[in-house]
């Protein structure tokens, strides 16, 4: 009975989070909990226990009188999440390099290969997204630092929504590839500083252009 409940509560937590990440439900929106349940068949206690999740992740806000709803998307909450980002992985990274396999290297390459052909089709964004977040994975797997890595996973759930609105809104995959390309080809060399430099340029400037790009729609709307 406690893995139905448990399973029950990850399929709502994984379809609240599709929705919200695709931008299904929006930026703002109140999430009651009778009408999500009603809406995918469930009691309330698993869609409870999934709000309580995706707000540790950053997805969705608890508020007095309000309820849950879905987190805005804020410039300074995305200046944050990415220093921390580039920090974090960074230190993953040059702790994986050193011990990453051969095999590894090429499960990174074969990932590149589909971020390529996943370019253009439909629903581009959201494959796009999760393949950038194995490629990434892939090369810190060797780092043998499962709290950073924990610390990363959540980092990079907080800030999925930003990367899919730059790949959607703000030119993020056109300069992305290269520079995956770059970044892979100094891992195959051991160059862990050049690796390091390529990987914290990457995140930063995703982040300058999201910062920018959320700050000119805030003052647009202020």
């Amino acid at each position: 009975m406690n893995i139905v409940y448990k399973t029950r509560t990850q399929l709502v937590v994984e379809t609240l989070r599709e929705k919200i990440l695709s931008g299904e439900l929006k930026a703002g929106e109140s999430l009651r909990q009778a009408a999500l349940a009603t809406d995918l068949n469930v009691s309330r206690i698993p869609v409870r226990e999934a709000l309580l999740q995706l707000e540790g992740e950053g997805l969705v806000i608890f508020e007095p009188h309000k309820g849950a709803t879905v987190t805005m998307l804020n410039a300074k909450h995305a200046d944050e999440l990415f220093e921390l980002r580039s920090m974090l992985e960074g230190h993953l990274l040059a702790a994986s390099l050193p011990l990453l396999t051969r095999e590894k290297l090429t499960e990174a390459g074969d990932i590149l290969a589909e971020l390529d052909r996943a370019l253009g089709k439909e629903n581009a964004a959201n494959t796009w997204s999760e393949l950038n977040s194995r490629y990434h994975n892939c090369l810190y797997s060797a780092a043998k630092l499962p709290q950073t890595q924990d610390l990363v996973n959540i980092l990079n759930k907080n800030a999925d929504r930003y990367i899919r609105m730059h790949l959607l809104w703000a030119g993020g995959i056109s300069k992305a590839g290269p520079e995956h390309n770059q970044l892979l080809s100094y891992c195959k060399t051991g160059d862990i500083d050049k690796a390091v430099a390529v990987l914290k340029h990457h995140i930063l400037s995703s982040k300058d252009e999201i910062v920018a790009f959320l700050e000119q729609r805030e003052a647009a709307g202020s």
